[in-house]
């Protein structure tokens, strides 16, 4: 058996294309879309629609902005707008017709921080589950999939952005990770809470650990945990026990899925 794994696509329409070339299943770990391009300011979301000053703006102020000071920019660019979250909308709706549109039968797929994961059953079918929630058998093994990414305890959601990011209550989180009871395989897009796993040597911080995770990890000892979201990890991989936790890899800058065979 083999199945590929990609996550952190960021619209790399035309690799996700050949991603399950040669594999019995596909699995996604969110952050299809590309919201705001790094290294190209003129693409992405806000590229296309605020302009590439704003977005290259935007970059600088995500790595290194003062407290406050992303939001106020952000709340201001977005302003020209009367309805800026059906703007955002739109644009994550064209980019995910492209995307949906390559996935291979089958495809299991679950939401990154940077996805709307409320627009995913306009483009699931046909061959793509959206596995949110889910144990799924394949090949005789059991994935577990949860999606999104947690909050510190404590820490609610923002409101009041046209972008509503796939952030998910600690609490809410850790239930939705416990409920998936015993797996071989256990799929998301958060890094577990190990600290070579979820610190990006780029960004210089630590991203999004889920405590829950490695909970998990140490009760129940699955084959694997494969994850994303952290592009520039200290580490790729760390055995844990009887588990080998993986980072998937930043499918958008290597165009490479990770492949798991058994």
């Amino acid at each position: 058996m083999r199945v590929h794994f990609v996550s952190d696509v960021h619209g790399n329409v035309e690799a996700l294309a050949r991603a399950a070339d040669g594999a019995d299943a596909l699995v996604v770990l969110g952050d299809l879309v590309d919201f705001v391009d790094y290294g190209d300011p003129a693409r992405g979301i806000i590229g296309q629609v605020l302009g590439p000053t704003v977005s290259a703006r935007f970059g600088q102020l995500r790595r290194g902005g003062r407290p406050g000071e992303l939001m106020a920019f952000a709340r201001d660019a977005w302003s020209r707008f009367d309805d800026p979250a059906a703007v955002v909308a739109e644009a994550v709706r064209d980019q995910y017709k492209q995307l949906f549109a390559v996935l291979p039968d089958p495809t299991f797929a679950i939401a990154g921080n940077v996805d709307l994961p409320e627009l995913w059953p306009e483009f699931t079918g046909n061959g793509v589950t959206l596995a949110e929630g889910t144990v799924v058998t394949i090949g005789g093994l059991r994935f577990g999939f949860v999606g999104g990414i947690p909050l510190p305890p404590g820490v609610e959601p923002r409101t009041g952005s046209p972008w509503k990011p796939y952030l998910r209550q600690a609490q809410e989180y850790t239930a939705a990770v416990h409920a998936l009871g015993t797996v071989d395989v256990l799929c998301s897009h958060a890094p577990p809470a190990v600290p070579e796993l979820a610190y990006d040597v780029v960004s210089r911080r630590t991203e999004s650990p889920a405590p829950a995770l490695l909970d998990v990890i140490h009760r129940d000892r699955p084959r694997a945990a494969l994850f994303g979201h952290v592009h520039q990890p200290l580490a790729q991989r760390v055995r844990v026990g009887r588990t080998e936790c993986v980072n998937v890899g930043h499918f958008r800058q290597t165009g490479t899925p990770y492949v798991l065979r058994w």
